[in-house]
């Protein structure tokens, strides 16, 4: 096991030298779960003006406790007029504080009569009244560079007039699938085959880390074609892989990879995953597009694009939330021991008042699919260790991704 690598050098190789992609500019209305390339300074504050927070009547603290003409009635959107002395004026949640007025009453604490409303005495100054400015501050940073624009930043992003907004391009990735065993899903099976369930698996995952999948090919298992293949798929910013990067006969992908590419690693010592290759391909205008190999099993696959796809992926983008899991720790609900690979136990997370624990599943073979559907996270057992049910464990927060 000597030459199996460790992950924290494979992300190394990885990500050295990878360059964000290209900026371009989008609909706001298009730009849902995309990465903010620019910062973007508020040119408005946010609210623009003092306003109600509820229902009910603006006036001087000074006058609470008293029967107050009601002198004008304030909706959301309409303009306010100057508060005289003595008076309040009826408001609606969103209404602008008119100017003389520095709190407001809540309705229901009111009684009125015709024209006029007694106001109860214990009325502080700037109660119920959402200072103007109090969530944005006009020439503050609205939002930073790397931001994914989920939905409270777009929302952010509207509250100040903005229509168009710079948004790194999604990185391009070319799936390929390996094997004369792995057919599409809707031709029938024949013996020895198997369909094809990393192609949706993958697909879904990339683009939920922010790529455009813009190919998804078969590749059999042949060394001619796998290379013709490689070196079609290369013009994409990312090659990815399932099956073929093992020591089988008919594992053609490595070796392609080594005759026109270049292989940076190849063998983890994680589990799943072991025979995981990175590396690079050559484009047809003198650059590289980025090559990860990921193995066939299913589980493998899935855990390979967390740990390195998402990383990848989020540095192509400048995004520093894709760049790396959350890590939360948890109380062990099983035992288990590892060999010389570190392994990432498929766990459910409880989270209890006397902490958070987790149960991982009974089955953890790298062909059970089953065990990543309902995952919260991946327990990351160090290699060579003994776990007891109640130790401490550090697992990635999938759910919290």
């Amino acid at each position: 096991m000597a030459d199996l690598q460790p992950i924290d050098a494979a992300l190394v190789a990885l990500l050295a030298d990878v360059c964000p992609v290209a900026i371009e500019s989008v609909l706001l209305e298009a730009a849902a779960g995309r990465v903010l390339a620019d910062a973007v300074t508020a040119q408005l504050n946010v609210p623009p003006f003092d306003n109600s927070a509820m229902d009910g009547y603006a006036l001087r603290a000074v006058d609470a406790g008293k029967w107050l003409p009601v002198s004008q009635r304030i909706a959301a959107g309409t303009p306010a007029q100057a508060l005289a002395p003595g008076s309040c004026a009826r408001i609606f949640t969103g209404g602008e504080i008119p100017p003389g007025a520095d709190c407001v009453v809540m309705q229901e604490r009111v009684d009125v009569d015709g024209e006029r409303a007694l106001i109860p005495a214990d009325v502080p100054s700037g109660d119920n009244v959402r200072r103007r400015g109090r969530d944005v501050r006009q020439g503050s940073v609205l939002l930073n560079a790397g931001e994914r624009l989920e939905a409270a930043a777009l929302g952010h992003l509207a509250g100040q007039g903005v229509t168009q907004v710079s948004v790194r391009r999604r990185p391009r990735v070319a799936l390929l699938s390996t094997g004369d065993e792995i057919i599409d899903p809707g031709t029938p099976l024949k013996p020895g085959q198997l369909y094809n369930s990393n192609r949706p698996m993958l697909k879904r995952l990339l683009e939920n880390f922010g790529a455009e999948v813009v190919s998804t090919v078969s590749v059999p298992d042949d060394y001619a074609r796998t290379v013709a293949l490689l070196k079609e798929a290369a013009e994409a910013d990312l090659v990815v892989t399932t099956g073929g990067v093992s020591v089988g006969e008919e594992d053609h992908v490595k070796a392609a990879l080594e005759a026109i590419g270049q292989l940076d690693m190849w063998k983890l010592a994680i589990r799943p995953g072991k025979p995981l290759a990175l590396g690079r391909l050559p484009r047809r205008d003198g650059s590289q597009a980025r090559f990860v190999g990921l193995p066939g099993n299913p589980v493998s696959g899935f855990v390979g694009a967390w740990l390195f796809l998402r990383p990848l992926l989020g540095t192509m983008l400048g995004c520093p939330a894709l760049s790396q899991l959350p890590t939360i720790t948890a109380s062990a609900n099983f035992a288990t021991s590892t060999g010389p690979r570190e392994h990432y136990m498929r766990v459910t997370l409880q989270f209890t008042p006397s902490g958070v624990t987790a149960d991982a599943f009974d089955d953890q073979n790298s062909g059970v699919l089953s065990s990543c559907i309902s995952a919260d996270a991946f327990a990351v057992i160090p290699a060579n260790s003994e776990i007891a049910k109640g130790d401490s464990i550090s697992c990635l927060w999938l759910a919290g991704a």
